[in-house]
């Protein structure tokens, strides 16, 4: 503790001494952080590739999660060290740029620190470990670019967008029906898509699901669904085909004054004359709507009864109670505009579908409104069926994992191949060039390259192979063969070359894992001073 005196002598504090703080310090809170960061790679190394393990999650509220997707591992687990929340934000990060590879990349990353935590043991010192592993991070993603195959822009380009897509697929506990899901995951994104600027919104996708049926009932709906409504009136007709649809965020009422009012009524007269005025205010908002050509009105929010009769009066289906986001979706899909005041209505506002129609499902008579045939058929919804609420969750998880991966390729159409292919060039490329880089460096990067074995150990561990043996011979025939397209054969089909198994990836995806695994590792080595508060404190 550093101590001064002023001109009267009384001490005073300047650096108060950390003597409550926990810390650690140098090669000792190195070494901390790496076994913690392990911890959280050991959990998901065994959840790894197609054949890899899912994990069932409980959280406070006793809700049940069943899964294998790697950022809903993490985020559901309950982690107190810092580090392990790091690797909860790398696999984040990867689910947010490339939607995939959120398991790969945390069994990357603890495989590099394993490395790198012998490497300190040697007396290497982590600043020029972390060097390394940047230099060799540079040689992978070169290597990748050049090895990277693109995908024609003829009519192919949607089967090789299907068969990324069943590879995405093939991990998860839907891979029974990864052909239909797959075939949807594409259909919707190229809907959607601009091609023209290599661009795909996925908020245009909207990805439903109701539990019931089977995961093979899953269906692609080209326009909106909303889900759990129906139209406001018993008698008003369930189907309406050309719909000119009157899209309403107003309520359907008499405007509220803001300020506090009393309405003196004393007669039996004043209150016909007050219903009657009530009456001829609901006509005029009916009045407006019918005089625009609209057949449909669509409502944010609710009406009474007063309302709804006068609607079904006038021929005018509705619902209501509509929400925000589908509301929106409805416009985007319909080319209306949503209309704000009852003064604002006119024809040329008015959206426009084939078909808009009250559709039952299930023993309970699930309601919901279909509108299809929609003008601007720019937006979809991907309608999940499951039997029970955790495999329609995890439906809905691989779907999205599946859309990212279609759109990856919409933007960047370049592809390598899977099953471990990739890594084991990048690792054979690696160590090559290992002899070629000067320093102590070189030591890091040759780890770099047993850290790319490992993932593809953790492959063949998964599929039920020898995990030594699958390697080193992959690693032998790639070299011997100068095929880049060997992997390891996970499905037991007799073949190794994942060209023809039609095993593909994203480009993108396998970039953005390694250079997230390396920055995260090399930021994790950086570390050498951790002060935390005492519990005693």
């Amino acid at each position: 503790m550093s101590i001064a005196f002023d001109e009267t002598g009384r001490p005073f504090i300047i650096v108060r001494e950390q003597d409550k703080k926990e810390r650690l310090k140098g090669i000792e809170a190195v070494k901390a952080n790496i076994a913690a960061a392990k911890a959280v790679s050991r959990t998901l190394r065994s959840s790894l590739g197609p054949k890899g393990m899912d994990k069932m999650l409980q959280n406070q509220d006793g809700e049940v999660t069943v899964t294998n997707d790697g950022a809903t591992i993490l985020q559901q687990m309950d982690l107190q060290h810092q580090i392990a929340k790091l690797m909860v934000e790398l696999s984040k990060a990867q689910d947010d740029e490339i939607g995939d590879g959120t398991t790969g990349v945390v069994v990357l990353c603890g495989a590099l620190l394993e490395r790198a935590e012998r490497l300190i043991d040697q007396g290497i010192h982590p600043s020029r470990v972390s060097e390394g592993y940047e230099t060799a991070c540079d040689l992978s993603t070169e290597l990748l670019e050049r090895i990277s195959d693109e995908i024609t822009l003829n009519d192919t380009k949607l089967t090789e967008m299907k068969k990324v897509a069943m590879t995405t697929l093939n991990s998860k506990i839907v891979n029974r029906f990864k052909d239909k899901l797959a075939d949807i995951c594409v259909s919707a994104v190229t809907s959607v898509a601009d091609f023209e600027r290599k661009d795909v919104n996925l908020d245009l996708i909207k990805v439903e699901g109701k539990v019931g049926g089977k995961l093979e009932d899953t269906n692609l709906v080209n326009g909106i669904l909303a889900i759990d409504k129906d139209f406001s009136h018993p008698q008003m007709p369930r189907r309406v085909e050309d719909a000119k649809i009157c899209i309403l965020t107003c309520p359907f009422e008499p405007p509220k004054p803001k300020t506090k009012h009393k309405l003196e009524i004393d007669s039996v007269e004043k209150y016909k004359d007050m219903q009657k005025a009530e009456m001829e205010y609901f006509q005029d908002m009916v009045n407006k709507v019918k005089d625009s050509g609209a057949n449909l009105v669509i409502c944010q929010w609710g009406f009474d009864d007063e309302a709804n009769h006068l609607l079904y009066k006038a021929g005018l289906p509705a619902v209501r109670w509509v929400g925000g986001v589908e509301i929106e979706l409805i416009a985007l899909a319909t080319g209306g505009r949503i209309i704000p005041r009852f003064s604002e209505i006119a024809p040329e506002k008015l959206g426009r579908a084939g078909i808009v129609k009250e559709v039952h499902f299930g023993t309970t008579r699930d309601r919901m409104i279909v509108l299809e045939e929609c003008a601007k058929s720019k937006a979809v919804t991907i309608f999940v069926r499951g039997g029970n609420q955790m495999i329609l969750e995890e439906a809905k998880r691989s779907i999205h994992d599946a859309l990212c991966i279609v759109r990856n390729l919409v933007v960047d159409n370049r592809i390598v191949y899977g099953g471990g292919a990739a890594e084991i060039a990048c690792s054979n490329y690696v160590a090559e060039k290992m002899n070629e880089i000067p320093g102590v460096e070189q030591h890091a990067v040759g780890a770099f390259s047993e850290a790319l074995d490992s993932v593809v150990m953790a492959l063949a561990e998964n599929s039920g192979l020898n995990p030594i043996e699958s390697l080193g011979e992959i690693k032998a025939r790639q070299a011997n063969e100068k095929n880049v397209h060997l992997g390891i054969d996970c499905m037991g089909l007799g073949e190794s070359d994942m060209k023809k198994q039609n095993v593909f990836e994203s480009l993108q995806s396998k970039q953005k894992q390694l250079q997230h695994a390396t920055q995260m590792c090399r930021m994790i080595l950086k570390i050498d001073d951790v002060i935390q508060p005492s519990q005693y404190e």
